[in-house]
């Protein structure tokens, strides 16, 4: 690094300073390697660069610096949009000793091809964005019907496994009966021949026969 300079600043490296400087933020670049650059053509430090900018500077180029800032945004928004970057011609910020008269990026000052390069881009991702809606209000639609016709099977499914259920607890209730029936008819036939064998007596006949007493 150069060692600092005791002599005092001149106009012209106020001048350079106010247009590196200017041009990093345009840029998208910091102030210290702006510094840095401007110490290297003046022979002075970065840290006296800083200072002096601060301090003395960068007050007479308020406007100018709010422009570059404009042009550093819209730079970063036409790379995002993929449109070429302007020709420097296009985007320098000149200044003036002891003013700060600037020619700032505006749009009358892009280049008309870039303007209707862009239009036509944005207006292609309007058309597809509009086929992409439509097929979604497609898709949307197919699948809202098939939401419907599986509501109203299920539906139906549900009233089948009802009847279903129902059925099966009158056959198993008339099972449960019927069984209840056999069972006791089994019983009393049962009785029935119990009571027959007690009724029944036999005797001796003269001839030596059994013969059943009534």
């Amino acid at each position: 690094m150069t060692a600092a300079r005791q002599d005092a600043w001149t106009e012209d490296d106020d001048l350079i300073l106010a247009e590196v400087t200017l041009r990093h933020i345009r840029e998208g670049g910091t102030q210290l390697a702006a510094f840095e650059e401007v110490g290297q053509r003046i022979a002075r430090t970065a840290a006296a660069c800083g200072f002096r900018w601060n301090s003395c500077v960068r007050k007479r180029y308020n406007e100018a610096i709010a422009l570059a800032k404009q042009q550093r945004q819209k730079r970063n928004y036409l790379k995002k949009q993929g449109i070429a970057e302007l020709s420097s011609a296009d985007e320098t910020v000149s200044v003036e000793a002891g003013g700060a008269k600037s020619e700032a990026l505006t749009a009358e000052s892009m280049s008309l091809e870039a303007v209707i390069r862009y239009l036509r881009q944005w207006k292609g991702s309007i058309q597809e964005y509009n086929r992409q809606i439509k097929q979604f209000e497609k898709e949307l639609k197919e699948k809202d019907e098939r939401i419907a016709e599986l509501e109203e099977e299920n539906e139906r499914l549900s009233k089948a496994v009802n009847e279903v259920q129902t059925d099966y607890r009158v056959v198993n209730d008339d099972y449960k009966a019927l069984i209840k029936i056999m069972d006791r008819a089994r019983r009393l036939a049962f009785l029935a021949e119990e009571s027959e064998e007690e009724k029944a007596r036999f005797k001796m006949d003269a001839n030596g026969n059994l013969e059943r007493i009534e």
